[in-house]
């Protein structure tokens, strides 16, 4: 029997129709920007979102550490929130790559705070490393998909304006932003210097990911990818995968979202558990368990023994995360597991 697999949205498979198109792909050497599916798809997403031009890269991590890369200088300082994908999930690159020194500040709930970021802006001194960069997480991964409310995001970005930084959105699952709220995609990245976005998580392609910004920026960057290995050749088997889960998976997200809140809605008056957020706000479900006297690692394999994959998160808590592969069923029988598991003190 198939486990239901919660650990995250990127475990999906792609779906026959999805083969289909990858296998009549176009394709050509991408290093040489003459593989035409490629550029269907890079054409794509930059009109989505509004921007210039995009670039096809292989993973999140790649997009925000090409885009990093491409703004700072080594020695530069950026500023992130305490909770960030870019702090916590990809390995110290932004050191290790680029010579750039994090400045984390706090963000409750996964939310930016404007004032702290604004004080956390080094002002000019022989002493000081350069702020260069703040970085905006949306939606917020560790927080449990908060999505970040778009006037914050404004506000961030006209700090960056307003001091010269250049600004960044980690928009890896902004898709789900825009399908929790309606606001059109060039809404959210509006004012942003650089925008990066993954298929490969809530839209279900196999690989890949996206950065957009002016053309000039995307020339550079586009140098910084082949710096990082990540100049590839006939990619445009994957492209296409993009392009198909872009067309027929985006439309349907909502649905991850409904089913997201059915789990919730199914263990919210077990004893001692605790939601974060209760509701949750998109496609993911943060299940804090401090409250209680059980070994997460134990509760993970009680789980698995019942057939349903969940992730640790942290000390007493662990992750759920619905995706196009995950059917009501499978919710319903997620949920009887997690309430005869975790139903008992």
């Amino acid at each position: 029997m198939k486990p239901i697999d919660l650990r995250s949205d990127t475990v999906t498979r792609p779906t026959p129709e999805m083969r289909a198109a990858m296998m009549a792909a176009l394709v050509g050497d991408d290093v040489f920007e003459d593989d035409p599916t490629v550029q269907e798809l890079e054409a794509k997403v930059a009109a989505l979102f509004g921007k210039e031009a995009a670039l096809f890269v292989a993973s999140g991590t790649m997009g925000n550490q090409v885009c990093l890369r491409t703004h700072g200088h080594h020695g530069d300082e950026l500023i992130c929130d305490d909770e960030a994908h870019i702090d916590w999930y990809e390995v110290g690159a932004a050191a290790a790559l680029s010579g750039l020194q994090l400045r984390p500040v706090p963000a409750p709930g996964g939310i930016p705070d404007p004032e702290r970021i604004a004080a956390a802006i080094r002002p000019p001194n022989i002493h000081h490393p350069v702020t260069s960069i703040i970085t905006v997480e949306n939606t917020h991964n560790r927080a449990g998909g908060v999505v970040v409310p778009l006037e914050i995001m404004r506000l961030v970005a006209a700090l960056g304006l307003e001091h010269g930084i250049r600004t960044h959105l980690d928009g890896a699952r902004i898709w789900n932003a825009w399908a929790a709220t309606g606001i059109p995609l060039p809404e959210w990245a509006r004012g942003y210097d650089s925008v990066s976005v993954c298929f490969s998580k809530g839209l279900g392609a196999p690989v890949g990911s996206a950065i957009m910004g002016t053309r000039d920026f995307i020339t550079r960057a586009r140098r910084t990818r082949k710096m990082f290995g990540g100049g590839m050749r006939q990619v445009g088997i994957l492209a296409a995968a993009c392009i198909w889960a872009i067309d027929h998976q985006l439309p349907k997200m909502a649905e991850d979202h409904r089913r997201a809140r059915h789990l919730a809605e199914g263990i919210s008056d077990i004893p001692g558990l605790r939601l974060i957020p209760d509701p949750p706000p998109t496609n993911i479900i943060v299940i804090d368990l401090s409250e209680r006297s059980v070994s997460t690692e134990q509760v993970l394999d009680n789980l698995k023994d019942r057939g349903v994959l969940l992730t640790p998160f942290g000390v007493g808590r662990i992750r759920a995360v619905t995706h196009r592969d995950v059917d009501d069923e499978d919710i319903e029988s997620a949920v009887s597991a997690l309430r005869d598991v975790l139903g008992k003190r």
